[in-house]
């Protein structure tokens, strides 16, 4: 690979003698060459590929495949396995007596991967660092349902006990565990619901759900108990839903809040667990997906002085991380920035957030008019849901403030139809609003596992392209690999239709238009639409069509 010459090794080669290591270590030690180029030199030599351990999760059912005392003894970590084959990685991979003494010990056709050893060590203690796989959700389950463990009935127990008792360590090992590996795999959402037969627990990862190993049946009311302990609801209550919140580590120094909510179902409670991660509220306005046009367009709206800027969507397309994107965008020391939210999921530094508490009267409109009397120059309302709300929006947005806030509607030119509906005359609509976004969350394309591909006849077509006219396409797919769990997806962005109002617009407005009217305005005004915006990001090789047609409908339905 030219990263090395001849007299460079054999200039070390005492060196590493009198230090009783070898000469790569020392290579390595004295910064002549990097372990990662090592490392992919050994990988070509073998004609084998090379993975980031460290930036993979690897599944449970994988890890529980190969014996601790194997992983220890050969050095090597499992990637993934089949019936009769297991991918293991390995630091060494031109070692034969190491690969054949594997396939021996596990009985099985064994394909090799390229890791550096210390990525390798790395991988065995987090996998395999406890006494017999107590790190594993599946060894767990194993465990209790072979009766290794034994455990009692938590929801018993505690109604006994007037719920201050304390829960069975497996469960409470089991619960913090799918906590963990959820977080792990990048989850939004973990649910846990009870079917006829069978407790089944799903992540969503990506805006996708994928079922994972879940406790037997018999575990199902301990483990909802748990939960609800934790959430500080009641336990004793199974007929009414319940919310609640928990907060948990999930490593050394890191802890992580879950929003739970408890709804009751006909084979007993489902919970789901929206796990709040902050680190998707600082992006910049292009990481949420804005392409260069509709960028400019949305950095100049949000700075203006005054007037309304809604977000509409449905559930779980992103509106929030774009308001919170905006409002980190624009918080600086000479403006005052208040939200109402419900609930505050997110506390961000140096912006005032209310939390709506109807039980002692703190509603929307009244935080919202108490707001007014703090003399704020940005207000973000969580989200528009009545006319009381929405009229104290629009006035505020009359009297001089930017105001933020969402509204759930299909699309952009919808939501003048929307807040007519709830009983706002048109020309307050007309004369407040500044803009109208609507956006939904599609995947991108595993950057690892990405290449180029030549779509089928008919696939563009689909989305509305014609082949013909398009230039420079870099049409791109994911084959699937260990970083993507073999989806060749790997994260979400945003696709947008921006819908700013001009005078003719407003007019239309002012006159009650239908929205499919003023949907052409809106075109006829240069908004790309939702398809087109997937259409386009398509062809920039960012995702692909069959995610453009799951969150967007064509633009003449």
């Amino acid at each position: 690979m030219g990263l090395l010459t001849t007299e460079q090794v054999e200039e070390v080669r005492p060196e590493a003698e009198g230090a009783g290591e070898g000469v790569l270590d020392t290579l390595i030690s004295r910064g002549d060459v990097m372990a990662e180029s090592i490392t992919t030199a050994k990988a070509a030599q073998a004609g084998a590929e090379v993975i980031e351990l460290g930036a993979m999760r690897l599944e449970d059912s994988v890890i529980a495949a190969v014996p601790r005392n194997i992983v220890k003894r050969f050095n090597a970590v499992p990637v993934y396995a089949t019936d009769d084959t297991i991918t293991m990685a390995v630091s060494e991979p031109s070692d034969l007596e190491l690969i054949d003494g594997l396939q021996v010990a596990l009985g099985k056709q064994v394909e090799v991967r390229v890791a550096s050893e210390s990525e390798i060590e790395d991988a065995i203690s987090r996998y395999y660092g406890q006494q017999r796989g107590d790190d594993s959700v599946s060894k767990m389950i194993q465990d209790i349902t072979e009766g290794e463990v034994e455990i009692g009935t938590m929801g018993a127990l505690a109604e006994d006990q007037g719920g201050e008792v304390e829960a069975d360590a497996p469960i409470i090992k089991l619960v913090s565990q799918v906590i963990i590996d959820a977080y792990k795999s990048r989850a939004s959402d973990i649910h846990l619901e009870p079917m006829a037969d069978r407790f089944r627990v799903r992540y969503r990862i990506d805006g996708v759900l994928h079922e994972v190993d879940a406790p037997p049946k018999r575990l199902q009311g301990s483990v909802i108990s748990r939960l609800k302990i934790q959430a500080n609801m009641s336990i004793s209550e199974r007929r009414i839903p319940q919310d609640g919140r928990i907060n948990t580590a999930v490593g050394e120094g890191k802890s992580i809040d879950l929003r739970v909510s408890c709804v009751p179902t006909t084979h007993g409670e489902s919970i789901v667990m929206r796990i709040l991660d902050k680190t998707g509220l600082r992006l910049g306005l292009a990481e949420l997906g804005f392409f260069s046009d509709d960028q400019a367009t949305f950095e100049r709206l949000i700075n203006l002085p005054d007037g309304i800027l809604l977000v509409t969507g449905p559930t779980g397309s992103g509106k929030t991380t774009t308001l919170y994107s905006c409002l980190h965008f624009i918080n600086r020391p000479d403006r005052k920035i208040i939200t109402v939210e419900d609930p505050v999921e997110y506390q961000l530094d140096g912006i005032n957030q209310v939390q709506v508490h109807e039980a002692v009267g703190l509603s929307f409109a009244r935080a919202l008019r108490a707001m007014l009397r703090q003399s704020p120059n940005i207000v973000m309302l969580g989200e528009i849901r009545d006319m009381e709300t929405a009229t104290i929006a629009i006035n505020a947005s009359l009297t001089g403030h930017l105001v933020f806030s969402t509204l759930h509607t299909n699309d952009a030119p919808s939501a003048v139809t929307r807040l007519v509906d709830i009983g706002i005359k048109p020309f307050l609509v007309a004369s407040s609003t500044r803009a109208m976004m609507a956006q939904r969350l599609v995947r991108k394309l595993c950057k690892n596992c990405s290449a180029p591909y030549e779509p089928a006849p008919g696939e563009l077509e689909s989305i509305g392209v014609d082949p013909a006219t398009v230039t420079n396409p870099n049409y791109t797919k994911g084959k699937g690999c260990a970083q993507c769990n073999n989806t060749g997806h790997r994260g979400r962005f945003g696709i947008f239709e921006v819908f700013v109002l001009d005078d003719d617009a407003r007019k239309l407005v002012f006159d009650q238009v239908p929205s499919s009217v003023l949907r052409a305005k809106a075109r006829e005004l240069g908004m790309t639409t939702l398809r087109e915006d997937g259409a386009r990001k398509v062809i920039a090789g960012l995702t692909t069509t069959a995610e453009v047609l799951r969150v967007s409908v064509a633009d003449d339905e």
